[in-house]
């Protein structure tokens, strides 16, 4: 997703602030909501099962437990009567179907519900799903989970096709509580009422209301009086709320220590990689990630930052410096309306291959696409998919700016990685963990800006393209600062508002660089406000920096062979979610590690073609 560039961010760190909001968790998780049946808002319902259905009703209301709850008993029945290693085969595809017909009425809910915060069908759509559905849907999706674990013909499976699945099942099966569902249901309504808050706000300027996203463009002005009025407005419109923020984080931390509690875990860090299904690496390995960032980015980050305080001639660097051009040039403009966004981006898919141009090219023709920004719609971008259909969406609010540019590259990433599977006919397969489908996005966002020209001329492409690599050395200290702070915030329980604002300016001290904060103390120290997923998706986002390292290798990779890299990175996407994150890795030609070691010899590489760039 895409905030407004303020509060000190740069492009790239506001692009992460509110990235994708979708998450897969293992399977089976109908998480997030949304259908058209009832609130009529998106036009999905032309979009048929991309596998006719054998097992769900083809007229069953998805919305109604009464109609659900037949089918899960039906599964649950069925599985004694499997005498064969392949009639199990056969009742966990029909498990599947099921699972992505349930999926698919949530992402809609959840689809319309972002697109129109401020529409009540809507929201009242989603929180039915929420709180009517989901909390009967979780026990049941369990004790299938148990069945199937427990089933004496389990073992007779094939043991390589089935090895993410097992794994991943017997973690639900060990976390599951019937106590934390009520908790987990009250979670996702402060999860939503996050997001309608934050995307409610707006400033007047000039006399008209503007949404915090499109406030974006200003900070890009020359003239830095236009820039620190249009940051100060949203920096005072964010600290009206800081109150409110506050008071939900306070009740999610509540829930989320009280959920690791119920589940046996002495803090909610050490549950939450548990539920991640995170078994190639450790809270350890992310503590050195951390350290990974301080030693070998945070030194070219103070570069870059000394280097734009020299050229714009100030004395310090303020947080509305940071996103302004260097050389004091106007704003890059790649489009002026969401028709040429779509088409320039369209030239970019073919001339990367003819597959990808297809696969975007059937988004526009499916009408998978919602663009443009507007007041009462959720902030940032995210990609979700139909789960049934096979399809994907992708949500994002463009204004004109070269972030935009880089936001559709990254969804339509995503988009690809969905694509790409298709033909997977497990649900639980059909989605990678989120380390890898990062690599899928982040790949194509320096893949894509090899053909930048079709937005450009010349000159702005390297301009564009210097723009995102700097981007990528800004958003990794980022990244590193997130998750160090729910590191700190889940280790220690019952602590005050105070200790944890600390917490947070100690690591803004550690990885923010050389930005003046006077008289902005405040706004510093709430900057995490923004971050969605400290809200809603806690210990999401050490993924972005995991999968930001596969991708530079995969960029690396085709600066050597083009060809090679391209036919590693679409094979790798075509696993999905069928091999552990190390072999999903390696297929894409990449090195699963996120030490010094790695981080090093990339940050080297992009300072080198840096170097290239004006």
């Amino acid at each position: 997703m895409r905030l407004p560039n303020h509060q000190g961010l740069t492009n790239h760190q506001s692009r992460f602030m509110h990235l994708e909001s979708l998450i897969t968790f293992c399977f089976p998780h109908p998480a997030f909501a949304l259908i058209l049946s009832l609130v009529n808002l998106l036009p999905f319902d032309h979009l048929p099962a991309h596998t006719p259905r054998r097992f769900v009703p083809a007229k069953v209301d998805r919305g109604d437990w009464s109609q659900i709850a037949p089918l899960l008993d039906r599964l649950e029945t069925a599985a004694a009567q499997c005498r064969t290693a392949a009639a199990l085969e056969r009742w966990l595809l029909d498990w599947s179907e099921l699972s992505a017909a349930l999926d698919e009425e949530s992402s809609r809910r959840y689809i319309a519900m972002t697109c129109h915060t401020d529409n009540a069908e809507a929201e009242r759509a989603y929180l039915q799903f929420v709180e009517q559905i989901e909390p009967q849907l979780k026990p049941a999706q369990f004790r299938l989970e148990r069945i199937y674990l427990q089933h004496p013909l389990r073992g007779r499976l094939p043991k390589e096709r089935f090895e993410v699945f097992d794994r991943n099942t017997k973690v639900r099966v060990e976390l599951f509580r019937d106590e934390n569902v009520p908790l987990e249901t009250e979670e996702a309504k402060l999860s939503q009422q996050y997001q309608k808050l934050s995307g409610s706000l707006t400033v007047q300027l000039l006399g008209e209301e503007k949404t915090l996203v499109q406030m974006a463009r200003y900070l890009q002005e020359p003239d830095r009086a236009v820039r620190r009025e249009a940051w100060e407005l949203v920096a005072r419109r964010r600290l009206q709320e800081a109150e409110q923020f506050e008071q939900m984080f306070d009740q999610l931390v509540q829930l989320r220590e009280q959920i690791a509690k119920n589940a046996g875990f002495a803090n909610y860090r050490d549950y939450a990689f548990r539920a991640r299904c995170r078994f190639d690496y450790t809270a350890q390995d992310c503590l050195q990630f951390h350290d990974a960032i301080e030693q070998e980015v945070m030194p070219m980050l103070c570069e870059l930052q000394a280097q734009r305080r020299s050229q714009l001639k100030l004395d310090t660097l303020r947080p509305w410096d940071l996103a302004v051009d260097r050389l004091g040039r106007p704003p890059l403009r790649p489009f002026e309306k969401t028709e040429q966004l779509v088409a320039r981006s369209q030239l970019i898919f073919d001339q990367i291959d003819r597959r990808l141009g297809a696969g975007f090219a059937l988004l526009q023709s499916r009408k998978l696409l919602d663009l443009d920004n507007r007041k009462g719609k959720a902030p940032g971008g995210y990609q979700s998919t139909l789960a049934e259909a096979r399809l994907p969406f992708i949500f994002m609010n463009a204004v004109g700016l070269q972030r935009d540019v880089e936001t559709i590259l990254h969804e339509a990433g995503h988009a690809f990685h969905a694509l790409a599977t298709q033909d997977e006919d497990l649900y639980a397969y059909r989605h990678a963990s989120i380390e890898f489908c990062e690599v899928a996005s982040m790949s194509m966002e320096l893949l894509g800006n090899e053909f930048i020209e079709t937005f450009y001329p010349p000159t702005d492409a390297a301009r564009a393209r210097r723009d995102h690599l700097e981007g990528i050395v800004q958003v990794l200290p980022w990244i590193a600062t997130v998750d160090a702070f729910q590191h700190w915030i889940y280790t220690h329980p019952g602590h005050t508002r105070g200790e944890r604002a600390a917490a947070w300016l100690a690591l803004m001290d550690r990885f923010g660089g050389g930005v003046d904060w006077n008289a902005w103390e405040n706004g510093r120290a709430s900057l995490w406000h923004r971050q969605l997923h400290i809200f809603l998706h806690p210990f999401y986002y050490v993924e972005y920096g995991i999968a930001q390292l596969g991708a530079l290798q995969v960029w690396a990779n085709s600066r050597r062979d083009k060809g090679e890299a391209l036919a590693d990175y679409m094979r790798a996407l075509a696993l999905g979610g069928s091999r552990p994150l190390p072999d999903l890795f390696a297929a894409a030609g990449c090195r699963f590690d996120f030490s010094a070691r790695t981080v090093k010899p990339l940050v080297s590489l992009v300072r080198q073609e840096l170097a290239k760039l004006t």
